[in-house]
């Protein structure tokens, strides 16, 4: 399928606003403007494969669109949701084919790539290697968790932000403004305060905030928008539910935050609201692990190992049989002890390592592999832990200019009690090491 498409009567009014050129796409300042990545990527004409990653509404469709139009070169548009192998293979034939032909490789865009399974990535990897494509993937999920890293390590993750509420409302402005694309022949006027509450309820997000507009300006019978037509059109919207639209959201939003509560019955109803709606069962797999790891994690670690349990049940069950698996872990998970202190020690610890990346490591953690780097001192005054009755030595093993410094600091609940005595029982054991080493050099 072909990525563009032609706006008619019946295309939604986000479809009909989408920008066709950088020039009126709104927001992502930090990749668009002078000296800025995809900018620099049309001024060089050389193009490279690129994962758009951000939340819903944010322009990662939009910018992928913009770029195959500016480089006049055929695109072909993947949906993770309904393609199979099959699919892939016929159309990375026609691009080889037609790359062996035209000396030009073929855009594939790949609207949510985190829901393609290994196989599925993978099979596009030798096309990328060759050149036959260049792969524009759309995900809201962290690509570092959703992508392969053979895949991944070929192309450039771009990440864009929620828009702020000065682009929406740009943007708003706009289609009520064109009498082409959007509502501009209607003269539909709006409250300032109907404005406002669409951008506060688009939370960042174009589309939804668009599809609001669309629904209030067909509701509000003197062509101007009022708050009560906002209210009217948002009760209308919450009845639908679309696996990439708001409702999606919402509903694994109140699921993490149920099981974040520890509200066994709410995590439950809001689990089985999304299996009642379609939602993709492995998207939901992949969240409950998540919240084994960032709202449970070693408070008790058999969380995680049941949420990766569940996920290969599933696979090897399927539906509905599987769907007792999801139902069981987020049972577990609501009812498991609750800690976010690894979660929090590995963003600290990775905040340290951006400001400092390059801290050399001390010379006696250094393994010295050859007789000059022997001679230049590595592996010198390094202990080895099991020749101590203690199995543990006084020596640093941080960087001498972060010494002392703590990124883990365990919770109150379920194991990481158990933690927390055993990193202090460890912490008492190095002093007195350390004051007994000191004592010696005194004595020499």
């Amino acid at each position: 399928m072909a990525l563009k498409k032609t706006p008619t009567a019946y295309t939604p009014l986000a479809e009909r606003m989408r920008p066709q050129d950088l020039e009126h796409f709104y927001g992502q300042e930090h990749l668009i403007g002078p000296g800025k990545i995809l900018s620099q990527l049309i001024q060089s004409g050389h193009l490279v494969s690129i994962i758009f990653w951000g939340p819903p509404g944010s322009g990662k469709t939009t910018l992928g669109t913009i770029l195959a139009k500016h480089f006049q070169l055929p695109c072909v548009f993947f949906s993770a949701v309904l393609s199979g192998i099959k699919e892939i293979k016929e159309v990375m034939a026609q691009a080889e084919n037609h790359r062996r032909l035209y000396h030009q490789p073929t855009i594939i865009f790949i609207d949510e790539i985190h829901r393609f399974n290994k196989a599925q990535q993978g099979a596009f990897l030798p096309y990328v290697e060759k050149g036959d494509i260049i792969l524009f993937g759309s995900t809201t999920e962290n690509p570092s968790f959703e992508v392969i890293a053979p895949l991944l390590s070929r192309t450039k993750i771009l990440q864009l932000k929620p828009l702020n509420d000065q682009v929406l409302r740009r943007i708003i402005q706009e289609a009520l403004e064109d009498p082409e694309r959007g509502l501009g022949q209607l003269k539909i006027t709006i409250d300032d305060q109907a404005l406002q509450t669409i951008i506060d309820y688009a939370n960042g997000d174009a589309r939804r905030a668009l599809n609001t507009l669309e629904i209030a300006a067909q509701i509000a019978p003197d062509k101007h928008i009022k708050p009560a037509h906002i209210r009217e059109a948002l009760q209308q919207r919450v009845l639908l539910y679309d696996k990439k639209g708001e409702e999606h959201f919402n509903l694994i939003s109140a699921l993490h935050k149920s099981i974040r509560n520890s509200d066994v019955d709410a995590a439950l109803y809001w689990l089985a609201r999304m299996l009642h709606a379609g939602e993709d069962r492995l998207y939901i797999a992949r969240r409950l692990v998540r919240m084994a790891l960032e709202d449970i994690g070693l408070a008790d670690p058999q969380a995680l190992a049941l949420a990766l349990a569940a996920k290969e049940a599933f696979d090897f069950l399927g539906t509905p049989e599987g769907e007792l698996a999801l139902a069981m872990t987020a049972i577990y998970l609501a009812s498991a002890p609750k800690s976010n202190r690894a979660y929090a020690a590995y963003q600290k610890v990775m905040a340290e390592v951006e400001e400092a990346p390059f801290e050399p490591v001390p010379l006696h953690l250094r393994n010295p592999v050859t007789p000059l780097m022997k001679f230049m001192g590595y592996g010198q005054e390094y202990q080895y832990a099991h020749d101590l009755p203690e199995a543990t030595t006084a020596m640093e093993t941080l960087p001498d200019k972060i010494k002392g410094k703590t990124f883990y600091q365990p919770g109150p609940h379920g194991l990481e009690k158990e933690i927390k005595k055993r990193i202090e029982w460890w912490t008492a054991v190095k002093e007195k090491l350390r004051r007994q080493e000191q004592e010696k050099n005194k004595a020499n």
